[in-house]
């Protein structure tokens, strides 16, 4: 187990020696929980190390873009004229979930129930007591505070956020006309928090708050997290067989730039707030090593690290995706010469 505590600009692992290989990368925070598990797995397979900065999506797509790291990541996927005019190749790396957490008294975590069109409707300002009659129709028996509901957003672009505004914007006509999906939009009620650290804090911090966070820091840091009401409309708990019920109708092959959304996706089981994480890298590798290396952390991930992925409720792809991505790799990442690197 890696006990790492979660900062801004966090560096998995430091260089036991100068002659050590090293690769880069910045961005989501959603996946940061895996990859620093991996990190130190793979350093310890191989001697190289794996440095990770969580810094939010659009950092990391900007870092990518500057080519000041290896690979940036986002859980918001690029769309392929992005991709095309930046020169970059995107793949997906792992599977999880959003969830809502609160800060409650007399409410035990996952004991409350929301829905999406009611979380939506916290998020506009609409709802703003825990007693609401729109809260209470879905928790009967459930003794509600009379408290005000703080909301609590990101503050930094986001793929968290992302993930939260695409679902919010699929269930609910006022929240997609007012908010909108995006990495970052214009909030109308709220606190901002920058991470998945700041909107816990603030959480913590604050009797009576909503926010949103990925299931493996909630569940790591102990977080009151919900029941949210499904398509199907089920309530469900969060866990990995929840974000792979989620993840089970995708087609992938037929998506452009792999760039699948699965976010509100049909099925009893299904977590409505399911996300893929993604890896951006320069289709032209100026340091086709360090290119090949990436490719080689991933790779090695993919075969060992479903355990890892497991214990963190995280999903990791199934294996005619990563024949997929290993496909994209083999076609798409070259040296600058034209030669493939994988």
């Amino acid at each position: 187990m890696i006990h790492t505590v979660l900062a801004g600009a966090i560096a998995v692992l430091t260089l036991s020696s100068a002659s050590a290989a090293s690769i880069t990368g910045a961005g989501a925070t959603f996946p940061y929980p895996i990859y620093a598990k991996w990190a130190a797995a793979y350093k310890t397979a191989t001697g190289t190390e794996m440095n990770y900065q969580s810094v939010g999506s659009g950092a990391g797509i900007k870092q990518i873009k500057a080519k000041t790291v290896d690979f940036g990541a986002s859980d918001m996927p690029l769309k392929a004229e992005e991709l095309d005019a930046a020169g970059l190749v995107q793949f997906p790396a792992i599977i999880g979930g959003v969830v809502t957490i609160v800060n409650l008294d007399g409410i035990a975590p996952g004991q409350l129930k929301l829905s999406g069109p009611v979380v939506a409707d916290i998020y506009l300002g609409k709802v703003t007591k825990w007693n609401a009659p729109e809260i209470a129709a879905l928790n009967p028996g459930v003794k509600l505070p009379a408290t005000d509901i703080t909301v609590v957003h990101r503050a930094d672009s986001s793929g968290t956020s992302f993930l939260f505004t695409d679902y919010l914007s699929k269930v609910d006509a006022e929240f997609k006309s007012t908010i909108g999906a995006g990495t970052a939009v214009k909030w109308v009620t709220g606190v901002g928090g920058k991470g998945n650290e700041g909107v816990a804090a603030n959480v913590q911090r604050i009797k009576g708050s909503i926010g949103y966070v990925e299931w493996a820091y909630a569940k790591k840091n102990k977080m009151s997290h919900t029941q949210l009401q499904n398509r199907d409309g089920q309530f469900l708990q969060p866990d990995d067989e929840a974000f792979k019920a989620a993840a089970a109708n995708a087609d992938w092959a037929k998506t452009a730039g792999l760039a699948v959304i699965l976010t509100d996706q049909p099925g009893k089981a299904a977590w409505p707030i399911t996300g893929a994480s993604y890896i951006l890298l320069h289709q032209a590798q100026a340091d086709a090593a360090k290119g090949k290396e990436v490719l080689n952390f991933f790779g090695w991930s993919f075969k060992n690290g479903a355990a890892a992925a497991a214990e963190l409720d995280y999903v990791p792809l199934p294996a005619s995706v990563v024949k997929l991505v290993e496909g994209v790799w083999k076609v798409q990442l070259k040296d600058t010469a034209g030669k493939a690197i994988y």
